[in-house]
């Protein structure tokens, strides 16, 4: 590196270059899941695989510790001092795994996951494992090295790369108290609703007519078409850059509303993106301060706001138009639709009040797992064990709707399930702060005025990328640390 150009900026210019490498990266990544024809999975996982491994080289140059100790004793803004300190953690991270170990992960889940996508229809446990084996053992190596360059356990050193910070004594903490009260809450809500009479909705509904109902809704939750787009995939997903937003949902003729609050999902984690701070967005500051504080935008907007009855009575004449006029779209109906409380097979069409039991059976099998108290192999039974234990229900053999049903484990994403519920939490946290703050709130969601909510999030949150740690941007958000008594207080007022 140049020992003419200040140190900072060396480094600015080198992430700058990873940013539009990385651009190239996802945008790749989201063609391999929406568009790519089957036979390109060899030559894209090679193609993935050589743009890793590059990135992964210009990240643990050698020559970047000395700069690194130059740029701290440099005069820098406090916007600096943040962006050295996320590309600190950058560096640590990537130094702490070898060139050889990157490039086996890629091709690991690359090939996992394009397998995947069939062994999942066609029930294949056993086949699906020749695969997985070889995901888990590169994980648990990642998980390894991690640990020992963190100072941490092995499960949170993974935990770490999405959630920056958080610790599985308080992960632990949270979840222990959800798995108190949970299960007796599922089962009041459902007593209750099995009395009240709800309209289904008559399909079939065309694919469509769906995909214009979708980008209706994403125009009334403001998505700037122009820098971004919705597309299809096996997994609903939000992807690309700030710049160029790809989301993803999944059609079903016979469910409009499975497409539809999966869109409502995606389309926060798309205006987090595309409000991430501008003026430096090159930068690791800019990003996302962590995948928690990401989920509770998506959760924002498809359970606090997407299912909140004012804003259903926004949708209901959208609903109207796309599919065409029937009893069950009348807002009333359709806001008990939205709010039904059943107990599924499937994490990604579980309503709000059973969907942190699938995440409290995720936790805990890829927690033993990359720990290695259990093996690839002995997943199956640990879930339907904590099926029966937490949502009644019997998956013996049913590994299509159980453990290949997602697609973090064949990504390798393990320490990412927490993320999911830690987020609902976040969500309710802010609703709960913004309620303090406009306490007619309720009324203007009702009126069609989105604006307060919008503009909320894009100053608490979105605009302030990773300038701050996670507990200091949630208290400078909402005036106090992670408290999961709102999620409760949230569940409760809406479902009792």
């Amino acid at each position: 590196m140049s020992t003419t150009t200040p140190a900072y900026e060396q480094l600015t210019a080198l992430h700058t270059r990873l940013h539009r490498l990385d651009h190239l990266g996802s945008i790749a990544g989201w063609d391999q899941a929406a568009n790519m024809p089957p036979k390109g999975n060899e030559a894209r996982a090679a193609a993935l695989a050589e743009l890793a491994t590059l990135t992964h080289r210009l990240r643990t140059d050698p020559a970047l510790r000395c700069t690194l100790e130059q740029a701290e004793q440099e005069n820098l803004s406090e916007d600096q001092r943040a962006n050295l300190r996320e590309i600190r953690r950058d560096w640590r991270a990537a130094n702490a795994l070898p060139e050889s170990l990157v490039e086996r992960r890629q091709w690991a889940t690359s090939r996992c996951e394009h397998a995947w996508r069939t062994q999942r229809l066609a029930n294949d446990w056993e086949g699906f494992l020749e695969n997985f084996r070889e995901v888990v053992a590169v994980g648990r190596e990642e998980a390894a090295r991690l640990a020992d360059e963190l100072g941490c356990g092995r499960y949170e050193a993974l935990m770490d790369r999405y959630e920056p910070g958080m610790t599985t004594a308080e992960v632990d903490r949270v979840f222990g108290d959800l798995r108190q009260w949970l299960p007796s809450l599922i089962e009041q809500v459902t007593d209750r609703q099995a009395q009240e009479p709800v309209l289904a909705a008559q399909g079939p509904f065309p694919v469509e007519a769906q995909r214009a109902l979708c980008g209706s809704v994403m125009r009334l939750l403001d998505f700037d078409f122009e820098a971004g787009r919705l597309d299809v995939s096996t997994h609903p997903f939000c992807g690309g850059v700030p710049e160029d937003v790809r989301m993803t949902t999944r059609f079903s003729t016979e469910d409009f509303l499975g497409s539809l609050m999966g869109t409502v999902h995606e389309t926060g984690h798309g205006r987090y993106e595309q409000n991430r701070p501008r003026d430096l967005i090159a930068q690791p500051v800019s990003q996302a301060r962590s995948t928690a504080l990401h989920e509770s935008q998506s959760l924002s907007f498809e359970m606090q706001l997407g299912s909140h009855p004012g804003f259903v009575g926004l949708m209901a004449p959208l609903v109207q138009k796309h599919l065409g006029p029937q009893p069950a779209f009348e807002a009333g109906n359709l806001a008990k639709l939205l709010t039904r409380v059943k107990r599924g097979f499937i994490r990604v069409e579980a309503d709000e009040v059973t969907y942190p039991a699938h995440i409290l059976l995720r936790y805990g099998i890829e927690r033993a797992l990359v720990e290695g108290e259990i093996q690839a192999q002995d997943i199956p039974a640990a879930w339907d064990e904590q099926m029966r234990d937490l949502l009644q229900l019997d998956t013996r053999g049913n590994y299509r709707d159980g453990p290949l049903q997602d697609v973090h484990w064949p990504e390798g994403l393990f320490g990412y399930f927490p993320c999911y519920t830690l987020g609902a939490m976040y969500a309710a946290q802010w609703f709960a702060a913004m309620r303090r703050e406009m306490p007619d709130l309720d009324a203007r969601i009702t009126r069609g005025e989105l604006s307060p909510v919008f503009s909320w999030l894009r100053e608490r949150i979105w605009s302030q990328g990773s300038r701050w740690t996670t507990d200091a941007l949630c208290g400078r958000a909402s005036g106090e640390a992670l408290n999961p008594t709102h999620f409760r207080r949230h569940l409760e007022s809406r479902y009792r």
